[in-house]
């Protein structure tokens, strides 16, 4: 009868902390398999050094590298995969011949263990069991005091040997985070704080529970002082909000404040840190097309302003106020963002689509440019913008040279849109066009199409696309000519094809519109 396997999670380092499965199993081991690099200590071993007894046989599997070079034929993966395979073999020999064998891995076994690579080759073969462990993300939250996760917040533990753009974009984009794997990527790891703009609130914490443990802000730790058992945390941002009832950037009741009808909101407290305006761009829908800076913006803010429409895509936060207003107020709507930053305040602009496309960045900037905001630090992020979402879903009707046009006559006279659009129309180029209609404004959208067909054929596709990446999304392709203007509304957005976009049916009956890239004369 074969042995069976176990692999034994010993916890963070401090041998107190190993749970009562572990010692019993190994205990009962015949053999105690343990990963160590060439100079033969283990850190597994030491946690479960008085645990093994003289007759247990020790399997020590000793890295043939760790950070260094290799003259295999494989390179560092093929060195490694070739003593993984030698390692399992011989765990192997010593489960055929009935004994029962307990691999110690440090913290957990299956998170980012040693352990995992033995049981990807033998689980399948041998009776095996895994017994958890404490893991050294659990042991730095606790030794920190400080909780990582609450409520609804998303924890991201992320290895620090992650490409650095990679590491920004995922470390902005969390509530909370672990990088894990410091060491030589301290450096990295620390720049894509920075860069996403989270060092401030950053942790270090080394060799947590055991001897020589250290735990500091991570801006403060030196580039030559970090070992491999190391990580920096992001902890909670909701655990660091005072509780109900004491002073803070919340209401008398603790609950999130919000102002619905107009531009307006409780004063807030100021905060220690410099305040800043970011304008931000939800896309034209929900969370899947914010991007990761973005999120990571509005989770940051300490209020947000907007649109209520548009706030109303933002998931409510602890802590966080929320001041929405009407649609038509967006010089009023960005004045009032500048002053709450130059109180201290961080507040994210929401805005849909991309916030530089007929949206909220230039009423912010145009505020901003005042003497009275010169030191307010503004920043705009961009968004998925309506006329590339729908491109994508009609296929690819923007793929040569094309124009966007708003047919909101609001802003500018109805003259000034009219000659653009036969200007556009003229050069050939293919239209984007944002805001053709809503209740009060039902005749643009038939004139618009009058102007085009004096210079497109009536068979020009057109993508008629409505509420794209909402609930309500329907897309469709129609020839210029039978565009009806009763079917457009101010959530809608029109692609007119030029004289070179193509509609072509598939087999599996899908319709694309596409602009080829290459005129006939080139």
């Amino acid at each position: 009868m074969n042995g069976k396997l176990y692999g034994v999670g010993l916890g963070p380092g401090d041998p107190s902390l190993m749970t009562l499965r572990a010692v019993e199993v190994i205990a009962e081991a015949d053999v105690v398999a343990y990963h160590s690099a060439r100079h033969g200590r283990s850190i597994a071993r030491s946690i479960a050094a008085k645990h093994l007894r003289a007759d247990h046989v020790e399997e020590p599997l000793v890295y043939p590298v760790t950070t260094e070079t290799t003259d295999h034929p494989g390179g560092y993966q093929g060195a490694m995969e070739e003593f993984y395979a030698e390692s399992a073999a011989r765990l192997a020999a010593h489960l055929d011949a009935g004994r029962t064998v307990a691999v110690l891995a440090e913290g957990d076994p299956l998170f980012y263990g040693s352990y995992m690579h033995m049981h990807k080759r033998l689980a399948d073969r041998y009776d095996t069991e895994v017994i958890p462990g404490v893991t050294s993300v659990s042991a730095a939250a606790a030794r920190l005091g400080t909780p990582l996760a609450e409520g609804e917040e998303v924890l991201t533990i992320l290895p620090g040997t992650l490409p650095e753009e990679e590491l920004t974009a995922r470390l902005a984009a969390t509530d909370a985070a672990v990088v894990m794997k410091l060491g030589r990527t301290f450096p990295k790891v620390r720049r894509a704080l920075r860069s996403a703009e989270r060092l401030d609130g950053a942790r270090y914490v080394e060799r947590a529970t055991m001897a020589g443990e250290r735990l500091a802000d991570l801006a403060d730790v030196t580039e030559d002082s970090v070992p491999y058992f190391s990580v920096a945390v992001l902890p909670s941002r909701v655990a660091a909000l005072p509780v109900p009832g004491q002073p803070g950037p919340t209401d008398p009741t603790g609950s999130t404040a919000r102002a619905e009808a107009e531009v307006t909101g409780p004063d807030p407290a100021p905060a220690p840190a410099r305040g800043e305006v970011v304008v931000v761009g939800t896309g034209p829908a929900g969370p899947l097309w914010l991007t990761p800076e973005s999120r990571g913006a509005l989770a940051a803010a300490d209020d947000l302003v907007g649109y209520t429409t548009y706030l109303d895509r933002v998931p409510v936060r602890p802590g966080q106020l929320r001041h929405g207003s009407d649609n038509r107020v967006e010089a009023e709507r960005a004045e009032f963002a500048l002053q709450l930053a130059q109180r201290g305040r961080r507040v994210a602009v929401v805005s849909g689509g991309d916030p530089g496309v007929f949206a909220m960045a230039t009423a912010v900037l145009e505020a901003a440019s005042d003497a009275a905001y010169a030191d307010v630090r503004v920043r705009v992020l961009p968004g998925v913008t309506a006329a590339n979402a729908a491109a994508a879903r009609a296929g690819a009707p923007l793929g040569h040279d094309y124009a966007t046009l708003s047919l909101s006559d609001r802003l500018k006279p109805w003259e000034v849109i009219a000659g653009r659009l036969r200007a556009a129309a003229s050069a050939d180029l293919v239209l984007a066009l944002y805001n053709p209609g809503s209740h009060s404004r039902t005749w643009q959208v038939g004139k618009a199409r009058e102007l085009l067909l004096e210079h497109r054929a009536p068979d020009t596709p057109v993508v008629v696309a409505r509420d794209v990446g909402g609930s309500g999304e329907r897309v469709r392709i129609v020839r210029l000519a039978d565009l009806d203007p009763t079917e457009v509304d101010m959530r809608t957005i029109l692609l007119v094809g030029s004289s070179q976009t193509r509609a072509v049916r598939r087999g599996d009956g899908e319709e694309i519109v596409w602009t080829p890239r290459r005129y006939p004369e080139a």
